[in-house]
């Protein structure tokens, strides 16, 4: 059998391998790849499945992978792995869901020397909702400090999964690779044959070509798809004619057909990138069949404005953004405006990390150069003539003296860590107005904390606080609880006297003070004098709180003045003071990008 024919479903094992960061995914799928000989020896390099530039400088997966290959197993039969490498980090969870659709099995694979960490139980109930098989892979289990019974049991206890069969390996050394091999054939059920069925596929990645256009990666679930065929895309309705199809293995292997249990790419000329949605189905263009359940819709935690540099390029934006959503379905996006920055685009982010990829990944791949606000999440408000708003920009909340009632997103956030910074990350749960509900020793050294914690005091600089204090031990992951009613205030910055849209905040009134004053400390920092004095201030509706000065620049008048009577200085200094009055009447202040995200991270102020 060869990448050219196609397989018999009793013969196919679809598979993902799902895992907390830096557990080994990507080494792990790299060793598959050489065992099976889908990478000849000149191609191979660290993470072979990581295509972004992006991916191999933070050695994090961003983008779920697929690669098709052949083994031979001892039984003698050859058999078809379809493997997909997923992300890690919990902004990437979407990934992770889509990827489990398109499988019968997954690869639990836990580090050794970490045991089970926050994103692992997280990715193991995504498995349990899809009803796949996990199958238990103990990775850097050649390290001294690997720990092989202790993690065995904390798989057993935690997520209730049989360790009997699970498997003890080095992704880096190879070792218990082949093992994983043929537990995949034996352990991971074979997709059902429905090749006489009509065609079903699923759609569950999708990006875009220049050249090709569209180009949609498909689980083919009932029925056949041959090059010629006319298909249709059940959600527009619209048909197309498969140009090319085949299977992905690092790079693309053309086949004539796709059938029931493969997965793979189809390319069907299609241009517009509104016509291709992930979690649609496709059929065959006369067939009436029911679509596949597709996704839960993600839901966006994180908002923040995008915003050209220059204006000419808002087009090249709108553009680059509906091509990014192709290849990113999780991210979300409106046009809005902005006093200070013009037109630009409200965007939704799954997390902050996700927010900084979309950031660098329009500056790479586009060539875009953007400014972004700082980010806020949606916020639910009563007025007080009984209307229900809900409100992700600041810039769009009624008067305080509208506003019955606030309220804000509270997530529910699971902290796994050793027990020595137990102390530290609690003082800084607590800081951010978390309420503990459950707090659990695993081990002597372990510790699982549970919180109920404010999605607003997440955004500002959470995440580095937690790593830095916990010397990056400290794992989490979080899912939306509800919404809650808070004491919650819109922190206005003003600038010579002038509101900026782009720098207000919501805040809650208890540490209102605090950050308005560290925030205008702050921007004192990154603006530039000017040849007037400038006034920096925060304020709640009509009230200022904090205040810097920005002092003018000034030029020594008098020092072309030597000797004479005092009068003539004075009479040159008064003239002087006349000419700043003016200009400060009469002058605009230019703001720098650093400026709209010193509120991102307050911490290095004094």
């Amino acid at each position: 059998m060869s990448k050219t024919a196609n397989a018999e479903p009793s013969l196919i094992r679809n598979f993902c391998i799902i895992a907390h960061i830096d557990h080994g995914k990507s080494t792990l799928a790299d060793r598959l790849l050489e065992m099976t000989g889908a990478v000849a020896d000149r191609e191979k390099q660290a993470q072979i499945l990581d295509s972004m530039d992006l991916e191999r400088e933070r050695g994090i997966t961003i983008k779920a992978q697929t690669a098709t290959v052949d083994y031979k197993a001892k039984d003698g039969q050859i058999y078809t792995l379809n493997l997909i490498d997923t992300p890690g980090h919990v902004d990437f969870t979407y990934e992770v869901s889509r990827s489990l659709t398109a499988c019968e099995g997954a690869l639990l694979v836990v580090d050794a020397t970490q045991g089970v960490e926050a994103q692992t139980v997280a990715n193991v109930y995504l498995a349990a909702d899809n009803k796949v098989e996990v199958l238990p892979v103990i990775n850097k289990a050649d390290l001294p400090s690997a720990d092989y019974e202790r993690v065995c049991l904390q798989i057993e206890e935690e997520l209730a999964i049989d360790t009997t069969n699970a498997i003890k390996c080095s992704a880096k050394t190879g070792m218990g690779v082949p093992d994983i091999l043929e537990a995949i054939i034996h352990n991971i059920p074979a997709p059902e044959d429905t090749r006489e069925k009509p065609l079903r596929a699923l759609i569950f990645d999708s990006w875009f070509d220049t050249y090709q256009g569209v180009i949609v990666l498909v689980r083919v679930v009932d029925g056949q798809v041959k090059i010629g065929d006319q298909i249709k895309m059940m959600h527009s309705g619209k048909n197309f004619e498969v140009q090319k199809l085949g299977i992905m293995c690092v790079k693309a292997f053309p086949r004539e057909s796709l059938s029931s249990g493969e997965v793979g790419y189809i390319i069907a000329n299609v241009k517009d990138v509104k016509d291709s949605r992930v979690g649609d189905t496709i059929c065959h263009a006369n067939d009436q069949v029911d679509a596949l359940p597709g996704f839960k819709k993600a839901k966006q935690m994180v908002f923040a404005g995008i915003f050209p540099v220059e204006t000419n390029q808002y087009e090249s934006l709108k553009d680059a953004l509906a091509k990014l959503t192709l290849n990113d379905s999780s991210l979300s996006y409106e046009p809005e405006t902005s006093v200070a920055l013009g037109f630009g685009f409200r965007c939704g982010f799954l997390g902050l990390l996700h927010m900084e990829i979309i950031q660098e990944r329009l500056e790479r791949e586009y060539n875009m150069n953007v400014i972004f606000t700082a980010p806020t999440c949606v916020y639910i408000v009563e007025t007080t003539k009984g209307e229900e708003l809900k409100v992700d920009n600041p810039a769009n909340l009624p008067p305080p003296t509208n506003i019955a009632k606030f309220s804000e997103p509270v997530v529910k956030a699971t902290f796994h860590m050793p027990q020595e910074h137990l102390g530290a990350v609690m003082s800084l749960l607590v800081e951010r107005r978390g309420v503990q509900t459950k707090m659990e020793y695993l081990t002597q050294s372990r510790v699982m904390l549970q919180y109920e914690l404010p999605l607003n005091e997440m955004v500002f600089d959470f995440f580095d606080r937690l790593k830095s204090i916990s010397r990056g031990y400290a794992s989490m992951d979080y899912e939306f609880l509800c919404y809650k009613e808070s004491e919650l205030v819109k922190l206005d910055i003003l600038v010579n006297g002038e509101a900026l849209d782009a720098l207000s905040c919501i805040v809650h009134r208890s540490n209102s003070f605090e950050r308005g004053r560290l925030l205008v400390k702050k921007l004192r920092g990154v603006i530039p004098r000017q040849q007037f004095e400038v006034a920096l201030q925060a304020a709640i509706g009509s009230k200022v709180i904090a205040r810097e000065t920005l002092s003018a620049m000034r030029k020594d008048v008098t020092a072309k003045c030597y000797g004479g009577d005092i009068s003539r200085k004075r009479k040159l200094l008064d003239k002087q003071k006349e000419g700043k009055k003016r200009m400060k009447q009469v002058g605009s202040v230019e703001i720098p990008q650093e400026a709209f995200m010193a509120i991102l991270n307050l911490s290095d102020v004094e």
